[in-house]
């Protein structure tokens, strides 16, 4: 396992918004953190991500992989892979140590979505912490995977696009 303790943080990429979570220093527990907007032009959703990866001293950064129930690639694939090399470069910029890793998210948003059905919030109020707790989820997901197996999860992204 990692010889480093600390905060991790999951994001789950949309079209449209980005979810984020946080884990507490021991890294043990994935609370939701906030939604943010998009902003492929000029990048803010970047930028405020390597602001709270920098401000909770964050060492990992798990984005979720949206990999079909088949195992095969997907639009929704590419475009989470470009996200993670461009925060895997923006963090670098900042001299930030933190590790982005792409993770599996499949059902993410499904789990989610059911679990906050059984809380009772109607579906309509969903769309508004959906992508929160879909990064809650995804990070969920890889802290068991990181205390069971002893290592981190996922493929370490390097900030330099495949085959460059």
């Amino acid at each position: 396992m990692s010889a480093r303790a600390g905060v991790r943080l999951g994001v789950d990429v949309g079209e449209a918004r980005v979810g984020l979570a946080a884990s507490d220093p021991d890294a043990l527990l994935a609370t939701p953190v906030m939604t943010l907007r998009r902003d492929p032009n000029r990048g803010s959703d970047l930028r405020m991500l390597t602001r709270i990866a920098a401000d909770r001293a964050a060492q990992v950064i798990y984005v979720g992989l949206p990999i079909s129930l088949s195992g095969e690639e997907t639009l929704s694939t590419q475009k989470a892979r470009q996200y993670a090399d461009q925060l895997a470069v923006r963090l670098q910029e900042a001299g930030l140590g933190t590790e982005v890793r792409l993770v599996d998210e499949r059902l993410s948003t499904v789990s989610a979505a059911g679990k906050m059905r059984q809380a009772g919030v109607e579906s309509r109020d969903q769309r508004d912490r959906i992508d929160q707790a879909a990064a809650v989820e995804i990070l969920t997901q890889a802290l068991e995977t990181r205390a069971a197996q002893g290592t981190e999860p996922g493929v370490p992204v390097t900030g330099f696009p495949s085959g460059a």
